[in-house]
């Protein structure tokens, strides 16, 4: 199972992630991904899932039309590892490509 991250490593990895914020319990961050159409941010997740399959770490999201919320956590650690964040710089480079 991943390791839980200090305070301090979440707080360094989150200031390479401008567009990512920390939840008020620290547990999870969040960020909301908006396109230029429905399509567009069906697309997203669509290749979002494949590279979520990859890593076995799978995000919480919701779609409404032209945004895409998504939430991430390691659930079986009860909080924040290296795998919420390298999914999030995952779906950051997807999103400018």
């Amino acid at each position: 199972m991943p390791e839980l991250l200090s305070s301090t490593a979440k707080e360094f990895a989150l200031a390479e992630l401008p567009h990512w914020t920390l939840s008020e319990d620290g547990n999870s961050i969040e960020r909301t991904f908006t396109f230029r159409s429905f399509a567009r941010a069906f697309g997203f997740m669509s290749s979002a899932a494949i590279l979520a399959e990859k890593l076995n770490h799978h995000p919480t999201w919701t779609n409404t039309y032209n945004k895409v919320e998504v939430l991430l956590t390691t659930h079986d650690a009860g909080g924040l590892t290296e795998l919420d964040f390298k999914l999030a710089r995952k779906l950051d480079k997807l999103f400018e490509a």
